[in-house]
């Protein structure tokens, strides 16, 4: 089904001063309707995700009412709502044991002074419904609890099994309107799934939300994989197999399971990567103990090389614009960030603290590379500007690897190995500001993970 957005204003709403705006809920016949207007920026509470060590906003978010089987169904949407703000470090649910308003309308304004003596900023309240047509309909508002105002109100229609998705996404509309920054809750994550002792480990190509919830096997294990990448639509992933004893790359699309070839190059293939406009993929082609990086167009399948030295160059990664490529090279005698144009013009290294540094990753901003960067014993997850300056170190440990960023660009996501017999890789994340570090859910172990874009 073709999804349908139609604007309306909810009652008790204040005076229309902008629009929220946001195309969403195309996958699975998810219908979004009635945004709502909301008052002026200046008069709101807000956070400034900018600052280190913010202090949490408190908010509460009470069960969404509901009757018969969708009151189940409300507690849960409130629970993940719930889980997806206080995961971001920047809010702070408020335990529901403590409310002293029992939410009996999901239409009419709160009892504001009740809940200014529990110190919440913001409320949410919303209910659930069950249309005739077996579709669910889930209404919430957000009200700035303090200035006794709604900020927010959206109401959507999905089909009963997808009612985690509509969380996710009221809980990215509530972190907007507080922060000014777009969400990323409704987001998946593709990683390699690694099951089995360390002799003999088992890898799967694995898909699930962000928050870790509904969990998918792309691949059986038969294959070692590697480096799974999302192209810009999500539907796609490209990745590393070494399917026949040779690594190749491959596209995967993520609904039908259809899997192709890029390409039968001589030579090993490795690091695959989408262009910003899905329409290429980059890589890297080792050929003679020496490897260079290609970029393949994929309507024609004719292939571009980008590098020709005599080093290796491996792990290119496009800016948001597509107008230039970072990638790492050990051609100054050690691994080092080095930035090119995408025709492959004027390569210049940009790294040049201590250490060797690898895997280069630029914002969705555009603003800056995340990396990883190893230096005595040591194994660094960090940030620079895309000239190299202000380089900044968000984390250490043991052999922290891949970084790979939220689409709003403030938060990376890497995997980290843990040591011992039994040991092994898990997901991290951990925010811009080098706070709000936290494991991420997986089945078993976890490696080489990678953000999709807001799921459309």
């Amino acid at each position: 089904m073709i999804a349908e957005r139609i604007k309306a204003c909810l009652p008790g709403s204040a005076s229309p001063a902008r629009q929220l705006q946001r195309s969403m809920l195309a996958l699975l016949a998810l219908v979004a309707v009635a945004v709502v207007g909301l008052r002026p920026a200046a008069a709101l509470i807000e956070i400034d995700v900018t600052q280190g060590n913010v202090q949490p906003m408190p908010v509460a978010i009470p069960d969404f009412l509901g009757d018969g089987r969708e009151a189940q169904l409300g507690k849960d949407i409130a629970a993940v709502i719930a889980a997806d703000l206080k995961r971001s470090g920047l809010f702070a649910p408020i335990d529901p044991a403590s409310f002293i308003e029992k939410i009996a309308s999901a239409d009419a304004a709160p009892n504001f002074a009740e809940w200014r003596v529990l110190n919440a900023q913001a409320l949410v309240v919303g209910k659930v419904t069950r249309q005739s047509d077996g579709r669910l309909r889930a209404d919430f508002r957000l009200w700035d609890v303090f200035a006794a105002d709604q900020m927010l109100g959206q109401q959507f229609y999905t089909s009963p099994d997808n009612w985690r998705r509509v969380a996710h996404i009221i809980a990215d509309a509530i972190y907007e309107r507080l922060t000014g920054e777009k969400g990323y809750f409704d987001t998946r994550i593709v990683f390699v799934d690694e099951t089995g002792s360390k002799q003999k480990r088992v890898k799967r190509l694995t898909i699930m939300d962000q928050d870790g919830a509904n969990v998918r096997y792309l691949t059986r294990g038969d294959d070692l994989v590697l480096t799974p990448r999302f192209s810009p639509s999500s539907q796609e992933i490209t990745y590393m197999s070494f399917g026949g004893g040779e690594p190749r790359v491959y596209l995967l699309n993520i609904e039908t399971g259809q899997r192709e070839s890029v390409g039968n190059f001589p030579g090993m293939t490795f690091s695959p990567r989408f262009s910003p406009d899905g329409q290429r993929v980059i890589m890297s082609l080792e050929q003679g103990g020496n490897a260079n990086i290609y970029a393949m167009d994929l309507r024609s399948r004719t292939t571009t090389r980008l590098t020709a030295s005599s080093a290796i160059d491996t792990a290119p990664c496009y800016s948001p614009d597509g107008g230039q490529i970072a990638f790492e090279s050990d051609r100054g005698g050690s691994q080092q960030i080095y930035v090119m144009g995408a025709d492959g013009s004027n390569p210049h290294r940009i790294s040049f603290g201590t250490g060797s540094y690898s895997t280069p990753v630029w914002s969705p901003r555009g603003d800056l590379i995340a990396f990883t960067k190893r230096e005595g014993g040591n194994f660094m997850i960090g940030v620079m500007r895309t000239d190299g300056s202000g380089e900044r170190i968000l984390t250490s440990g043991y052999h922290n690897e891949g970084p790979t960023w939220a689409p709003n660009g403030r938060v990376l996501m890497f995997f980290r190995d843990t040591p011992g017999a039994n040991g092994g890789a898990q997901l991290w994340s951990i925010d811009l500001t080098g706070y709000n570090e936290q494991r991420v859910p997986t089945p078993s172990f976890g490696s080489d993970p990678a953000w999709s874009p807001l799921v459309n």
